[in-house]
């Protein structure tokens, strides 16, 4: 068994200043979009120049709030605007694929939200054009480039945790209930899963790849997308990965990852800036870390918008951290996760 350490590692954060800035433009504002554009401009050089939404007097509404100098009547207009190197797709998610189609064609860099599409072959449809028309394109899925992320990277890098055993992790909240909304409407591809269930595949993905193995129960909503899904992922080294995610109850919100010297375990609301103990398996030596850049929440999506301009201006066209392949195996497990709870043969029925 290796020693444990005495301290942990020296790993350097994404710099959110200094480097290339991005003029970016934003398609169908809401929430989401909000927290983005806030982070962005709040604790990064990048600026956001131009917004545009299906109702114009929304577009009008979040350009004054947020400062942006750009309101556009159409998307269409949005990805043509000559000053706009970035489109940000913040809208539904059955809208991602559709929107970063377009934003694509137009010859413009796109950072779409999780999950950046419905399934996994609509993520291959997003890469092929991405890829073909030569523009960077990348998931918005921002919890991987947390100082946190990079540091537990490298404690796995460095065998620290020893063979990983098992990860664990959860994120639930109580939503609720309305049939029309994003969340349990299925032509916006709600559910779990695709919304907030992404978070801890991503985390079971991260540690120990894409599993070849997928069992997932739960049970539906009334609408018929999956309200809660449990699901373990299984892998030929006899890892595990015990993941849930539900829309009925909030649930601890964290990660755990056991190896044999070492178990780490991520504090509540695992995907944002947080902190983590890293405790020996046969002692009571631990080390402990918390995030020390006093960001929190959704403001760490600073993070990800400065790497984006980083890894655009150093010539890549996917992300070297979360690849696109990355994102269609995420969406692979999701599906083979949403079959197995029979949410397509519900919304078949519901539409016979």
């Amino acid at each position: 068994m290796s020693a444990f350490p005495t301290a942990l590692p020296s790993v350097e954060a994404i710099p959110l200043r200094g480097g290339p800035t991005l003029r970016w433009g934003v398609l169908a504002p809401g929430r989401i979009a909000g927290g983005f554009v806030w982070a962005l401009h709040r604790h990064t050089d990048q600026r956001v120049h131009a917004v545009a939404s299906r109702a114009p007097e929304r577009a009008g509404r979040f350009a004054a709030q947020y400062g942006i100098p750009c309101v556009h009547a159409s998307y269409e207009q949005l990805v043509a605007d000559p000053h706009v190197d970035i489109v940000y797709v913040a809208s539904p998610h059955s809208e991602h694929k559709r929107q970063a189609l377009l934003a694509i064609a137009a010859g413009k860099h796109v950072l779409v939200e999780k999950p950046l599409a419905l399934d996994a072959g609509e993520a291959r449809d997003i890469a092929r054009a991405a890829r073909a028309a030569g523009v960077f394109a990348m998931e918005a899925l921002w919890s991987r480039f947390l100082p946190q992320t990079l540091l537990i990277e490298r404690l796995l890098q460095d065998g620290v945790l020893g063979d990983i055993q098992l990860v664990s992790a959860d994120f639930g909240g109580r939503f609720d209930f309305d049939p029309e909304g994003r969340v349990f409407n299925p032509a916006l591809g709600g559910g779990a899963l695709l919304d907030i269930g992404i978070y801890p595949i991503w985390f079971a993905h991260f540690v120990l790849g894409p599993p070849p193995h997928v069992h997932a129960t739960g049970s539906l909503a009334p609408t018929g997308v999956e309200g809660q899904a449990a699901l373990v992922l299984t892998y030929p080294t006899g890892a595990q990965a015990l993941l849930h995610t539900t829309l009925f109850a909030e649930t601890p919100q964290e990660a755990v990852v056991a190896g044999t010297h070492a178990r780490l375990q991520l504090e509540s609301r695992f995907f944002t800036p947080t902190g983590f103990t890293l405790k020996a398996a046969r002692s009571d030596q631990r080390l402990h870390w918390t995030d020390p850049s006093g960001i929190h929440g959704s403001e760490g999506l600073a993070w990800q918008a400065a790497a984006v301009a980083r890894h655009i201006a150093e010539g890549h066209t996917e992300s070297p951290l979360h690849p696109l392949a990355r994102s269609i195996a995420l969406l692979e497990t999701i599906d083979a996760a949403r079959s197995q709870l029979g949410v397509g043969m519900a919304l078949k029925a519901r539409v016979l």
